[in-house]
């Protein structure tokens, strides 16, 4: 059995989703507030976390944002306000995995969790526990990067992508590929979002980021990674 923890504090909304993910066979812990969401998202084993934005004594994103400096890598899906664009961008940047916007169907949710899981299931068991190129080198079982030997700091999806990258190094990958593989759906977010996070990621590990010699754009049809 999955165990869910359901940061929210609408008791409307609690019912319905603990009654629902019950009965979808996972248990359910709840949290009304997030601090105490990230006492216990820090002292216990989830599968998944469902943290929404706005939030009593500590806001989701705080929240999200403490797990992942504590290398939490559970995945997280955010809810957020209709309309909030940049709780969503934050939440992405900050290490969510996802996020849904308010009000939203059952059934979608269902979906977005299945496919979370998915893509964590011993999302480091087929990598080799190390990979270099240039400068940076990656940890993949510890889920750490340097640069020049100095930590760079990545999100979760952010650290996603790269290890996708490099598992299909030399690959051309089409953005709606790494929607569907990485973010493990291809309804949202749209390809807006990976052109982001490859941005992202060229600030942090390329050497000259309007330049890139190793996250490559081939123009009309994707990226390319090359060492």
């Amino acid at each position: 059995m999955k165990k869910v923890l359901l940061v929210e504090d609408e008791a409307g909304l609690i019912l319905t989703l603990t009654d629902r993910l019950q009965n979808e066979n996972f248990e359910v812990t709840n949290a009304a507030d997030g601090e105490t969401g990230l006492a216990l998202a820090l002292s216990q084993k989830f599968d998944l976390i469902i943290l929404d934005v706005m939030l009593p004594k500590k806001n989701g994103l705080d929240v999200c944002r403490d797990l992942r400096q504590k290398n939490v890598s559970t995945p997280i899906l955010m809810l957020t306000a209709k309309g909030e664009t940049i709780d969503k961008v934050l939440g992405l940047k900050l290490g969510a995995d996802d996020y849904l916007t308010k009000p939203f169907e059952v059934m979608e949710l269902l979906a977005r969790i299945e496919a979370l899981l998915r893509r964590s299931k011993n999302t480091f068991e087929n990598s080799a526990d190390k990979f270099t190129f240039g400068s940076v080198e990656i940890n993949f079982k510890r889920a750490e990067v340097t640069k020049n030997n100095d930590p760079v700091e990545l999100s979760a999806m952010e650290f996603k992508v790269l290890q996708y990258f490099i598992e299909n190094r030399g690959k051309v990958i089409t953005r709606d590929e790494l929607l569907d593989e990485v973010w493990g759906y291809d309804a949202m977010p749209t390809t807006r979002t990976v052109d982001v996070h490859i941005a992202w990621l060229r600030q942090k590990l390329e050497n000259n980021p309007r330049y890139p010699h190793h996250i490559q754009t081939v123009h009309g049809l994707g990226y390319k990674f090359v060492e």
